[in-house]
């Protein structure tokens, strides 16, 4: 197959750095770190912040902000730091954060999508938004972005990355809507006295502070205090709630400086291969989704994000006894009334589900096994089905002898997608001798793909430690498609 690779190629680059909170210890340590500061003169501590402000104001935006914003959060904890002069509570600010080097060990797993905006650009050409799991120290993996732009010969142009990077902000007091959050609850197995008093206290539509203050209600009710099963009831409640959540960039900062860094305790560990899909809703709108894993050391789990223009991000928890696993996919529409969804529950195939709700997940068909020996390991889907004429052309990855990842395809009915209609017997791309090396040799993975003027645009990681980009004609993957009858 005529399947060629670009001299595009994205690097992880050790100087991108993030500004994150730094707590060395305890409140004990906290408070004697302070006193050792405020133990400096007035002299010694307007030079000090002028040199660490000349040293890093270069590579972080506004980083006079940064520093007052780490003081004010330090000063929660100490009562007796009011009225302190600007330069110290700047020097207090800066001694509890720390740089982070956010891909200093890989950049790698994208997923493409088309850019929201579209203007300014020659006839044919499309310009795109690039995710790319960022991986640093610790191995604690991020989203973040790139933009570029496919010409109409091909030619794939990434736009290079600006210097600041920027966590976004979190909307302090987000708005639930009551009956889908009792689904949830009801999901989780949390449906007893405690959790209906504290429900019976919210209307319709309630905010994070409301639900704050139906708990602490609850707590204080009884005498004696809340038993170990209502204890159990408030801090599964509570999780719930600050596991969906709503985050907002500022329009100023370009898509490049913008980072999704693990925020809850599900994703302390690291948020892990999204695949974002331009999603089309019954009304002809579009939406971004991007269903990602979640790791908080131990345990993995499945969650989803939603924007429509990159600079708003809803994360949301997936329900129901099917949302478990890695490598979960959203088809682009609903199909017969349904959002659909590719998974793998059992670490080796690949599965089908239906649902009425994006946030729902309870039955699971299985749809392939693997079958060719490069794919012996494991199958797994690579990112979100691909609508085309001939049916929903999926790309796969299969896992075979010394765990080399190879990338493959399949195509399904476009109107029953629990068929297999076709089925590539060997892969499309697999690791040559210049991408075997890296952070984990011999993988080449993607996790989502487009079609641009006929032409199957594959991003994909080197190694789990780089990224490269492949073309290959759409008709060309097409053809070579055999019957699934035909697979031994």
């Amino acid at each position: 197959m005529p399947l060629k690779r670009t001299t595009t190629f994205v690097y992880p680059d050790q100087t991108r750095v993030l500004l994150r909170p730094f707590l060395p210890g305890g409140p004990e340590r906290v408070a004697g770190i302070v006193a050792r500061i405020m133990a400096l003169s007035d002299e010694c501590v307007g030079q000090l912040v002028d040199a660490i402000i000349a040293d890093f104001s270069r590579r972080h935006r506004n980083i006079r902000d940064l520093f007052l914003e780490r003081f004010e959060q330090i000063h929660e904890s100490l009562s007796d730091l009011n009225d302190l002069p600007e330069p110290r509570r700047l020097l207090i600010g800066s001694y509890f954060l720390a740089e982070y080097s956010l891909e200093s060990a890989a950049l790698f797993n994208p997923s493409i999508v088309p850019h929201p905006d579209q203007t300014a650009l020659p006839a044919g050409a499309l310009r795109f938004v690039l995710s790319l799991r960022a991986t640093g120290e610790g191995h604690i993996s991020s989203i973040t972005f790139r933009t570029g732009v496919i010409y109409p010969d091909q030619r794939i142009e990434v736009a290079p990355p600006v210097g600041f990077l920027t966590e976004p902000r979190q909307i302090p007091n987000p708005l639930y809507e009551k009956p889908l959050f009792e689904r949830k609850l009801s999901e989780l197995g949390l449906t007893g006295d405690f959790t209906r008093r504290v429900m019976n206290r919210l209307g319709e539509s309630f905010a994070l502070e409301d639900l704050r203050t139906g708990l602490q209600a609850e707590q204080f009710r009884l005498p004696d205090g809340m038993s170990p099963e209502d204890q159990h009831a408030a801090q599964g409640i509570w999780i719930l709630a600050r596991s969906n959540y709503q985050v907002q960039f500022q329009p100023d900062q370009q898509l490049s400086e913008r980072i999704l860094f693990p925020a809850t305790p599900s994703q302390r560990n690291g948020i892990e291969d999204a695949r974002f899909v331009h999603f089309q809703n019954d009304d002809g709108s579009h939406v971004y989704y991007a269903t990602f894993t979640a790791f908080d050391g131990r345990v993995i789990v499945p969650e989803l994000v939603q924007t429509s223009d990159f600079l708003d991000f809803r994360f949301i928890t997936l329900n129901g006894p099917a949302a478990e696993n890695k490598g979960m996919a959203i088809f682009p529409r609903k199909i017969g009334g349904l959002y659909a969804m590719l998974s793998r529950q059992d670490n080796e195939s690949i599965y089908l589900m239906f649902s009425d709700n994006v946030h729902f997940w309870n039955e699971r068909r299985l749809l392939l096994k693997p079958a060719f020996p490069w794919e012996l390991v494991q199958l797994g889907n690579c990112g979100s089905p691909i609508e085309t004429d001939a049916g929903w052309l999926v790309l796969s990855h299969g896992v075979g002898p010394m765990r080399q990842y190879s990338i493959g395809a399949f195509l399904l009915d476009r109107d029953d997608p629990c068929k297999v209609i076709g089925r590539l017997r060997e892969p499309l791309l697999k690791p040559n001798e210049s991408e075997r090396e890296g952070y984990v040799p011999n993988v080449v993975y993607t996790c989502g793909a487009l079609i641009h003027n006929g032409e199957l645009i594959i991003p994909y990681g080197l190694a789990d430690h780089a990224t490269g980009f492949a073309t290959v004609p759409l008709a060309e993957v097409l053809a070579a498609m055999e019957p699934e009858t035909a697979v031994p």
